[in-house]
């Protein structure tokens, strides 16, 4: 069989994305600008109004940047449908999941999207960042086609993806989630194993939990715990800062998952992290978190 062909035989020709918060609409972006039929679900017309806003705006901002031509935006524009019945989904090869960080919520959507997609080869993926694939995965009668696929915000500009692959997943399924996320969407794919948090996060999560712990425990102040980290080892964001954008309450969730799966005390969040999450204190998305945006 030709390269082509092999390609063609990989290739998602219809994908669907349920949720189009800042993830879910990243995803689908990168998707209908790939050239991809792609059908985004909300859960009200009023979540997929704003959800297609969401997606509009970053168009925009291609344009004005000059990363993205009006061509280019026009024919995603063209491969974009926002529909709030999951029923839509039915005939997609590829759903990605990207709602709410919570199993049971989770569990439950994979539970209804077995009932909805129809193909038997279609893959069911989820885009979380710490849910052992496993457990998502066994709320179908089709655990071989169930994958991790962990997109990093902003979906259109960070380019990796974690493939996360449980013991049920199967050679075909990995490697079309591999062949998606590389050769469709031209990511840099890395490989991890079915373990909560898998790479990034479970080296991620401790660090941000840490610098919370020295903020909580009058240690230093938030601007110098967050200007050590960037003046002095280069990262581009404190840590802070980076709980802010990434969202107190993902933050949390990711923690909690962790520490569920490990026991590890250097998992377990912070009293602080808890206090500001029943605040709804959640950072850049409510207007505050460790800061005021």
């Amino acid at each position: 069989m030709s390269d082509t062909a092999t390609s063609n035989k990989l290739n998602f020709n219809r994908v669907g994305v349920v949720g189009a918060g800042l993830m879910g609409s990243g995803v689908a972006e990168v998707c209908a600008l790939a050239g991809i039929p792609t059908t985004v679900i909300e859960a009200s017309p009023e979540a997929a109004e704003a959800g297609l806003a969401r997606i509009e705006k970053s168009l925009a901002r291609g344009v004005k940047s000059g990363k993205r031509s009006e061509e280019s935006v026009e024919a995603a524009r063209s491969n974009l449908a926002i529909d709030n019945d999951i029923e839509a989904l039915a005939d997609c090869d590829l759903v990605v999941e990207a709602i709410v960080e919570n199993e049971a919520a989770k569990v439950g959507l994979f539970t209804t999207l077995n009932k909805v997609v129809t193909s038997p080869e279609a893959v069911l993926a989820s885009n979380t960042s710490s849910i052992p694939i496993m457990k998502l995965a066994m709320a179908t009668d089709r655990p071989e086609n169930v994958v991790g696929i962990h997109f990093f915000n902003p979906v259109p500009v960070l380019p990796l993806v974690e493939l996360v692959t449980s013991l049920h997943t199967s050679k075909e399924t990995k490697a079309r989630a591999e062949h998606f996320a590389q050769s469709q969407l031209d990511k840099r794919v890395i490989v991890s194993q079915d373990r909560a948090g898998f790479i990034v996060n479970a080296l991620l999560i401790p660090y941000l939990l840490s610098a919370i712990r020295m903020y909580e425990s009058g240690f230093a102040s938030k601007e110098d715990i967050d200007d050590g980290m960037v003046a002095g080892c280069a990262h581009p964001m404190g840590p802070l800062r980076l709980t802010d954008l990434i969202g107190l309450d993902t933050t949390m969730a990711v923690a909690d998952s962790l520490y569920t799966e490990f026991k590890e005390q250097l998992y377990a969040p912070p009293p602080l992290l808890a206090r500001m999450c029943e605040a709804g204190l959640l950072g850049r998305k409510t207007g505050r978190g460790f800061y005021t945006y």
